[in-house]
């Protein structure tokens, strides 16, 4: 089963496209898309900052959708209240986006991914890095090379969040009980 983790921001939205064997709820990372959004109307004063705006939140739709094609199902860390209105601005479009999801969703929280994917409720982002890292070496991780040799970058917060999303829907009472009824439609 294709599924899909995501974690949404308005700057970098992660989402890890996995194939899911059901039978071991065991996944595998197929692909991982960072789709990065910067902000035009700080560099020309003529955009209007809500014209930018939807400019960046059609890029998001676009490429979320297009990411959830094919996909049984979604894990997506919603993301939570904010500290200023231009913070609440960007939630806000994370929402609209996440509102046209066209598959199947299960939301969680940020602290159930870094549950999941660490043990720890207030695991810091490299340590979500590294656990998603060591957890899934065959993805293709985000790198540049310094020193002559590769290093992971910083912007694979967003893909281990991502793949968290993932780690912790696989856990939640509702993806069993879907897991359940396809298991049933299976053998039938």
């Amino acid at each position: 089963m294709k599924i899909i983790g995501c974690d949404p921001s308005l700057r970098n939205f992660g989402i890890v496209t996995a194939d899911l064997n059901i039978d071991t709820m065991e996944f595998k990372i197929q692909e991982m898309r960072l789709i990065e959004s910067e902000d035009n109307a700080k560099k020309a004063k003529t955009v209007r900052k809500n014209s930018d705006d939807l400019r960046r939140a059609r890029a998001l739709h676009e490429g979320f959708v297009a990411a959830c094609q094919g996909a049984g199902m979604a894990f997506i860390e919603v993301p939570v209240g904010s500290q200023s209105a231009r913070a609440m601005a960007s939630y806000g479009i994370c929402i609209g986006v996440l509102a046209a999801c066209p598959v199947p969703m299960i939301q969680l929280t940020p602290t159930e991914v870094k549950l999941a994917m660490t043990g720890e409720k207030t695991a810091t982002k490299d340590e979500m890095i590294e656990a998603a890292v060591k957890a899934h070496p065959e993805a293709k991780w985000l790198t540049r090379k310094l020193g002559g040799k590769l290093s992971l970058i910083s912007s694979n917060e967003h893909l281990a969040d991502a793949t968290g999303a993932i780690m912790a829907g696989l856990k939640t009472d509702e993806f069993r009980a879907i897991l359940a009824t396809l298991r049933c439609l299976r053998a039938a």
